[in-house]
């Protein structure tokens, strides 16, 4: 009897129609059978937030001959309705993007790329984000099909720990110039915000967030030094937010 082929839901924030999601889905159909539910337009920097206060809505779109869905909410409503309406369980793989740019350092706690992923390591699926460093629609998605290529192989052959998902950042390299593949931590970087200040037709303020992205992490085993010099980058990623080297100190206020 010849084995069962896993099942991978597919999904992404830049939206059903970006072309990262279309090389992601070409990697996956090589390991497994495809289910794809996107958001039905971008959700770019939507992080792990919900649908509360809206109806959402699927519709069955064609997809290369793959179960294919839009949905009218998040990337994370995306996970939720694949898994209680469309798959009506847990697939066996979750893949997210390719993401037109990155998601490394703290860009990750923003990313509705890796929330998807996150939402389905909360659920017990393996699963595993992944972004270029290139926010050009039209991007050479070449290496990064190549990554994802490795990256999934071993995902499916080894046994990614529980509650972990894998944060997969891909240079704006062409394959052969790629030097490899990196286990990192996440860089200690943030963002300087500012705003600029703007007045519509009836003169009326309105705002367009801006900012500078704040470096002061030059170690040698994080995401950005990986792929400053060339390498991509895997971060195990959890989503056990709790400062545990902070308890100690915290019970010694004696509440």
């Amino acid at each position: 009897m010849s084995k069962k082929r896993p099942l991978i839901l597919v999904t992404n924030d830049d939206g059903i129609q970006a072309k990262g999601i279309k090389s992601l889905v070409e990697v996956a159909e090589q390991f497994g059978d495809v289910v794809i539910v996107a958001p039905d337009s971008p959700q770019s920097g939507m992080g792990h937030a919900i649908t509360v206060n809206n109806v959402l809505r699927l519709h069955d779109v064609p997809f290369n001959g793959h179960r294919a869905f839009m949905c009218s909410g998040t990337p994370v409503d995306c996970v939720k309705l694949a898994n209680a309406e469309i798959i009506k369980g847990l697939p066996d793989l979750l893949l997210s993007g390719i993401n037109h740019g990155e998601n490394s350092s703290s860009n990750v706690l923003y990313s509705g790329t890796m929330s998807a992923a996150i939402e389905g390591a909360m659920s017990g699926v393996p699963s595993i984000g992944f972004s270029l460093l290139d926010f050009d629609p039209d991007a050479d998605f070449t290496a990064s099909k190549w990554a994802a290529t490795e990256v999934i192989k071993r995902a499916l052959t080894n046994d990614l720990p529980k509650n972990i998902c894998l944060n997969v950042n891909i240079p704006q390299l062409d394959v052969e110039d790629i030097k490899g593949i990196r286990v990192c931590r996440q860089a200690k970087a943030y963002w300087n915000d500012s705003f600029d200040k703007r007045k519509d037709q009836f003169g009326a303020p309105y705002f367009w967030l801006k900012g500078e992205f704040n470096r002061d992490d030059w170690s040698e085993d994080s995401d950005i030094f990986a792929l400053d010099n060339g390498y991509v980058s895997v971060v195990p990623t959890q989503f056990d937010l709790t400062a545990y080297h902070a308890i100690s100190e915290l019970n010694r206020w004696k509440f």
